[in-house]
């Protein structure tokens, strides 16, 4: 964004799991083999697909009911995240259209860049291994600053990376927190209606500035929010 332009989009922030990438197979399979190493039967991907984006904490609660504040969470946490850096894309895979929509970004001349929450120890060979880095201008986890979202902080921090204002992008994402962030960064919000969408899976109740049914339509969205 330059002073004289302060609408003019530049670039694109998005999060990972449940928006870009489709990493439910591997969390639920690494959440399974905890449930395994404790003589209990694996649960079907479907009952984990509505926390994936809610990392260890999401899915331990799915698979063993359990939470921070149990005494084997921690214990447990370490084994999900073990059997899951085992397997971090051995199933995972982009969503149908993310490769032509980043593709979109590029050719209109968009810069676009990724928020999440995951790990960088785990975000980094995630986007490596799926073969989407070369392009991304900024890639920031949820351990680059103090406070993850819902704060602004990582949005915030990937717009200085990029080079542009906060107002001259735009915040994709599949988690109510996302658009809390997004909106608390000074940031236009889409919410990823393929995703997988959390707790509350109306999107009308999120309060973005517009929801995208698929990825294909994030580009149009974003142009037409940031010329409004």
């Amino acid at each position: 964004m330059t002073p004289e332009n302060p609408g003019v989009l530049q670039a694109i922030l998005f999060d990972l799991d449940g928006t870009l990438v489709d990493s439910a197979p591997d969390l639920g399979y690494a959440a399974n083999l905890v449930r395994e190493s404790l003589g209990m039967p694996h649960l079907p991907l479907a009952d984990y697909r509505p926390q994936a984006s809610n990392g260890a904490r999401g899915l331990l609660k799915v698979a063993l009911n359990i939470g921070m504040d149990h005494p084997d969470y921690e214990q447990r946490k370490s084994l999900f995240l073990k059997f899951y850096e085992a397997n971090l894309t051995t199933h995972s895979r982009l969503f149908d259209g993310v490769v032509e929509m980043l593709a979109a970004i590029d050719a209109a001349g968009l810069k676009w860049g990724i928020v999440t929450n995951k790990a960088g120890w785990l975000a980094e060979p995630v986007v490596a291994q799926l073969g989407f880095a070369a392009n991304c201008g900024a890639l920031v986890s949820g351990d680059s600053t103090p406070h993850p979202k819902p704060a602004p902080d990582g949005l915030l921090l990937a717009a200085r990376r990029i080079g542009v204002a906060p107002e001259a992008c735009v915040y994709v994402g599949d988690d109510v927190r996302d658009i809390v962030a997004g909106r608390a960064a000074g940031m236009p919000t889409i919410a990823a209606g393929w995703g997988y969408l959390g707790a509350e899976p109306d999107l009308s109740k999120w309060d973005a500035d517009f929801i995208a049914p698929t990825p294909a339509d994030v580009l149009p969205l974003s142009l037409r929010r940031t010329a409004a």
